[in-house]
């Protein structure tokens, strides 16, 4: 069956955007091509696009999006198998300018859920968990087998804000002292005999929290996400933007201060006062939306009566 991915928060995106065809725009997470597509669509020939995944696949994606159009004169595109957290190489090394708007889309694709990289919990596969090419980094197999108790316990909590994060990293020690956890169903099996009995039987699977914390701690996701944000502050010139979608509320507190630290240093001001949230429509349509937050940074003077694209308002913070 083909996958279908959704882009969360489509039309919000675009238009907090706000893309002029001259633009050069920074497509940060291409995913599964939702956003880049609309993207391409508004850029003009005087206009540029670049591209960035770790994943080989969504460059894949994307370079079909790009051969699928058929204008005469197209802006010129630029796709990049790296890390965001590198887009001040990326950008310069592709020679096309500052990027006027930039886009980070963090959550990930339906297609990544499909890959057999151990992103999922519901089906047997190899415990990787990792974006790029998993021979070139560590992967979450390398972590749960190596880490120590202590050590596992508190990326559990801090990544996955599990509050059985002390018992389900004694029990991934206790487990792998009997054999290596090497696939997802291992790393499931070991989550539940650290997890209480009364709360496994709860809407959240027991095994959510932990694959969550352990996906971000393999790929350095956090620590991605301040070197990229920090790269797209520092080039994004006056008048352009910068939108954020994050899924959950470690993400969304390091962008949400981040943007707060931008207002104060007076690089511009922020778009909306609240985050953008999915409505009734989307969630009935696209339930995996429902922790999507969308914030956007406007580098430019703003007054805090002039009119925005959200609700009517600019708000310093």
């Amino acid at each position: 069956m083909e996958t279908k991915h959704d882009s969360v928060l489509f039309t919000e995106t675009i238009e907090s955007l706000d893309i002029q065809p001259s633009d050069t725009v920074v497509d940060a997470t291409l995913g599964g091509a939702g956003h880049f597509k609309a993207m391409l669509s508004a850029l003009g020939p005087q206009g540029a696009l670049i591209g960035i995944d770790a994943d080989a696949d969504a460059i894949a994606r994307a370079k079909k999006t790009v051969d699928g159009d058929l204008r005469c004169e197209k802006p010129v595109v630029r796709l990049v198998e790296d890390n965001f957290r590198n887009l001040e190489r990326i950008v310069e090394e592709a020679g096309v300018g500052a990027p006027d708007k930039v886009l980070f889309d963090l959550g990930w694709s339906s297609f990544q859920l499909t890959r057999g990289r151990g992103f999922s919990f519901k089906a047997e596969e190899p415990l990787l968990m990792t974006y790029g090419n998993p021979e070139e980094a560590q992967t979450a197999a390398d972590l749960v087998n190596s880490a120590t108790e202590e050590v596992l316990a508190d990326i559990i909590f801090t990544y996955g804000e599990e509050r059985f994060a002390r018992g389900i990293a004694k029990s991934i020690v206790r487990e792998r002292k009997e054999r290596k956890l090497l696939t997802t169903a291992d790393l499931v099996s070991a989550i539940e005999k650290g997890t209480p009995s009364w709360y496994q039987h709860r809407r959240l699977h027991p095994a959510t929290k932990t694959f969550q914390a352990l996906r971000i701690a393999v790929n350095d996701e956090l620590g991605a996400l301040r070197e990229g944000l920090s790269a797209a502050l520092a080039l994004v010139p006056p008048g352009g933007r910068i939108a954020v979608i994050t899924f959950h509320s470690i993400e969304d507190r390091i962008v949400k201060g981040m943007f707060r630290d931008a207002a104060y240093a007076g690089k511009g001001c922020l778009g909306n006062k609240k985050p953008i949230a999915p409505g009734e429509e989307e969630l009935s349509r696209n339930p995996r939306a429902r922790s999507a937050k969308l914030r956007t940074f406007l580098r430019e003077d703003c007054e805090p009566t002039k009119s925005s694209l959200f609700h009517n308002h600019v708000a310093y913070v």
